[in-house]
C-alpha cells in the first residue's frame, strides 16, 4: 500500500508507467483468484443479520469467497446467461449481495437494483437491461423484497428464473424457528421458474468454473443512475473501470490488514466499486452490518460497538449518515479507526469538526459519479484535507474544468474559475457511457472527458471544489431526484400555471425537494390541496417535496424560462431564519459569489454568540458570511 499524501504521490504512481503497462488481471474473476490464492485463509466478508454487537455474524475467507462466486457463476450460466445476458439482483446487504455481484460479473452482466424503488420502476430496469434472471430476497418478516420483485417480475416478461435467498440462514434459536411461521405470502402473477438460491448453488462445482473466463475486457455491469420516472438511465461499466477502482484503493489506501465498516447499499456505485473492488484488489475486510445499513433497525445506536467488536480501521459514510453518529455518544473504543472516508454528497464544516472532536478521527472526502465508474478524486487520507473539497484528482485520472459557449465551442477554465467539471480516466466509457445510443450525445468534450453536469473549480494547489450543477439534480442524501418528476405533477393541476423544484439545504439529508408554483390567474386553491396532489401524482417517495409555496409570480428569465437561483435563494433565507429563530441575527441577502455559488449574508448585530451561529449554520452545506 502506496502513502497518498499530496499531488507529488500522485504523480510519482503515474511515473512508473503507462497504466496500461501494469500486470493487472483482465477479468474481475481473475482479479478474485489472485486474492483467494495470497489471503486464503483471512476474512474477506462479514455480516450481521442484526445490529447488537454480540449478535451472530457470518464470515467467508477469501477462499470461502471464491468458491462461493464460482458455483454461483456455474449456476447462472447453467440458466442461460452468457457473456451478453443480464442477471439482475434486487437486494439489500447480505453476505450473498457481493457474492451475486462478482459471480454475476463473471457469468454475463450484473444489474444492481435498488429495492427501495417502486415495483413499475424495478421493472422499467429489467425491461431497460433484458435481465433473464432476478436474484432476490425470499418472504420475510418485515421486509417487501419479494413482493415488489414479483411484481415487477409480472411487468417484465423477459425474465425467465428468479432466485431467491432466505436470509433465516442468518438467524438462530426461537428466531429462526418463528420466521417460518410469520412469513407472508407473496402473490405471483408472473411465469417466470422460482429458485431457492442456497440448494441451486451448492449443487455446483465450486473448485473451478465450468465455461472459460475469457481473458478480455468486456461490459460487465449496469447500474441504473438516480430516481426519475420513466426509463432510467443505465450507464455500463467495463472490467477495466472496476479494475482501476479497485487498483486505486488497493495501491493508495488499503492493505490485507485493514477492516472496513461499510454499512452502505451493495446496489450503489460507492460500496460496489471503491470498497468491494478495493477488497478484491487488497485482501481487506469489508463488514456489513444489517441488510439495510445505516437504515437498520439499532445501527446508529450500536454504531461504533460495532467498530469496537471488528477492529475497524477505515470507516466508510455519508454526511446524512455522520449527523445521525454526532447525536449519539462515542461509547466504544474506536482507537482502530485510522479514517472515514466520506461520499456522495458535500460534507458540512461543522459537521467533520464535530466528528473530529469526537473520535479524533479524520474525515477524508471525495468524489466520483455511476457514469465514470466511480472514483475521480480524493482528499488525501495521510496529507492535508481541505474541508470542503472533494481533494485531488486520483492517479491516472484527468480533470479539466470547461466551458461550452452557445455556439459550441470550448473554452478551458483558469484556476478558480467555474465551469463544468469534465473526466477522463480508465473507468470513463467514451461514447458509450448509457446503454441508450442517444443517451451518449453530447456529454463528451473532445471526444475523450466525460461532461459530469457538476460544476466546479479547481484551487491552486490542484484541489477540486464542487459549486453546483448544471443540469439541476436535487440530490437527497446521496439520492438523485430530477426536479422535473416534481414539476410535472404539480403542472397536471388545472389551477397551476408554472412550478418550480429545487433542493433547499438540509442540516441532515444535505438537500430536501421544495417546490414553489404560481397560480392560473383567478385561481384559488390552498397549499394542503395542492400537496395531496403532489402526494397523489409523485410516484417515488423521496421526490415528495419537503416545502410548497405559493408565489404570485415565479421569477423567470428573458425567454421565459423559469430562473432557478432566485428559487434558490428563497429556500437558503428561509431555511436558514428558521434555524437562526431567536439567535439575534438574520439573511439579510443571498449573494451569488463567483468562486462559492450561492452565499448567504448575514446581519452583524450586538449580543448575537457567533460560535452558536457558527455551529448552527456549519450543520448545512452552503456557505454563509458576515454582511
Amino acid at each position: 500500500m502506496g502513502n497518498f499524501r499530496n499531488y507529488q504521490d500522485r504523480d510519482d504512481v503515474e511515473a512508473q508507467g503507462p497504466y496500461e503497462d501494469r500486470d493487472l488481471p483482465k477479468t474481475i474473476y481473475g482479479m478474485l483468484s489472485r486474492t483467494a490464492e495470497r489471503f486464503g485463509d483471512r476474512p474477506a466478508i462479514s455480516f450481521q443479520l442484526l445490529s447488537g454487537p454480540t449478535d451472530p455474524a457470518t464470515t467467508l475467507t477469501w477462499r470461502d469467497l471464491h468458491e462461493r462466486v464460482t458455483e454461483t457463476a456455474n449456476l447462472l450460466r447453467s440458466l442461460g446467461v452468457g457473456p451478453t445476458d443480464t442477471v439482475a439482483y434486487l437486494l439489500p446487504n447480505s453476505i450473498e449481495t457481493p457474492v451475486v455481484l462478482l459471480a454475476g460479473a463473471t457469468a454475463g452482466i450484473v444489474n444492481p437494483i435498488n429495492p427501495l424503488l417502486e415495483p413499475e420502476h424495478i421493472a422499467g430496469i429489467l425491461r431497460e437491461t433484458n435481465a433473464k434472471v432476478l436474484v432476490t430476497l425470499k418472504a420475510f418478516p418485515k421486509a417487501d423484497v419479494a413482493q415488489k420483485a414479483a411484481k415487477a417480475v409480472s411487468l417484465a416478461p423477459n425474465v425467465t428464473h428468479i432466485l431467491e435467498i432466505d436470509l433465516n440462514r442468518h438467524l438462530r434459536g426461537l428466531k429462526k424457528l418463528l420466521v417460518p411461521m410469520l412469513r407472508p405470502k407473496v402473490k405471483t402473477r408472473h411465469h417466470a421458474k422460482v429458485i431457492d438460491f442456497e440448494a441451486a448453488t451448492s449443487g455446483q462445482k465450486h473448485t473451478r468454473l465450468d465455461f472459460e473466463d475469457i481473458q478480455e475486457d468486456r461490459v460487465a455491469t449496469y447500474f441504473h443512475t438516480g430516481g426519475t420516472t420513466g426509463t432510467p438511465k443505465v450507464a455500463q461499466h467495463k472490467y477495466s473501470g472496476m479494475i482501476y477502482n479497485g487498483w486505486l484503493g488497493g495501491t493508495l489506501l488499503f492493505d490485507e490488514t485493514d477492516v472496513l465498516m461499510c454499512p452502505l447499499p451493495m446496489f450503489h456505485v460507492f460500496a460496489a466499486y471503491p470498497i468491494l473492488m478495493s477488497c478484491l484488489a487488497s485482501g481487506a475486510h469489508v463488514v456489513m452490518p444489517t441488510p439495510a445499513g445505516y437504515r437498520g433497525d439499532g445501527v446508529f445506536d450500536n454504531f461504533w460497538k460495532l467498530i469496537e467488536r471488528w477492529q475497524c480501521t477505515f470507516l466508510i459514510t455519508v454526511p446524512t449518515a455522520i449527523s445521525a453518529l454526532m447525536q449519539r455518544p462515542v461509547d466504544a473504543d474506536v482507537s482502530s479507526l485510522r479514517t472515514a472516508i466520506s461520499g456522495s454528497a458535500p460534507l458540512p464544516v461543522e459537521l467533520y469538526n464535530r466528528f473530529k472532536s469526537a473520535t479524533g478521527v479524520e474525515i477524508a472526502e471525495g468524489y466520483g459519479l455511476t457514469e465514470a465508474t466511480c472514483l475521480v478524486s480524493c482528499n488525501p487520507v495521510d496529507g492535508v484535507k481541505k474541508v470542503g473539497s472533494v481533494g485531488i484528482p486520483l492517479p491516472y485520472t484527468h480533470v479539466r474544468i470547461l466551458r461550452h459557449d452557445d455556439a459550441g465551442n470550448i473554452h478551458a477554465c483558469g484556476t478558480d474559475e467555474v465551469g463544468e467539471i469534465c473526466v477522463a480516466n480508465p473507468g470513463v466509457f467514451p461514447g458509450s457511457t448509457y446503454t441508450e445510443a442517444d443517451k451518449n450525445h453530447d456529454l463528451f468534450a473532445e471526444d475523450i472527458y466525460l461532461r459530469t453536469g457538476d460544476l466546479g473549480r479547481i484551487d491552486p494547489d490542484g484541489y477540486l471544489w464542487i459549486t453546483g450543477r448544471a443540469k439541476d439534480l436535487i440530490i437527497r442524501g446521496g439520492h438523485n431526484i430530477d426536479p422535473a418528476e416534481i414539476e410535472d405533477a404539480l403542472l397536471s393541476h388545472p389551477s397551476v400555471a408554472f412550478a418550480g423544484a429545487i433542493g433547499q439545504p438540509d442540516s441532515f439529508a444535505g438537500e430536501l425537494p421544495c417546490v414553489y408554483v404560481e397560480l392560473v390567474a383567478d385561481s384559488n386553491i390552498s397549499v394542503k390541496e395542492l400537496m395531496d396532489h403532489a402526494r397523489a401524482h409523485i410516484h417515488e417517495r423521496a421526490a415528495v417535496p419537503k416545502h410548497l409555496e405559493i408565489l404570485p409570480e415565479l421569477p423567470k428569465t428573458a425567454v421565459g424560462k423559469i430562473f432557478k437561483p432566485d428559487l434558490r435563494r428563497l429556500a437558503i433565507t428561509r431555511v436558514y431564519n428558521a434555524a437562526l429563530d431567536g439567535m439575534g441575527t438574520e439573511v439579510v441577502e443571498v449573494i451569488d459569489d463567483k468562486k462559492r455559488g450561492l452565499v448567504a449574508r448575514l446581519a452583524r448585530a450586538e449580543n448575537v454568540d457567533e460560535d452558536a451561529v457558527r455551529q448552527k449554520l456549519g450543520e448545512y452545506t452552503r456557505p454563509w458570511e458576515w454582511a
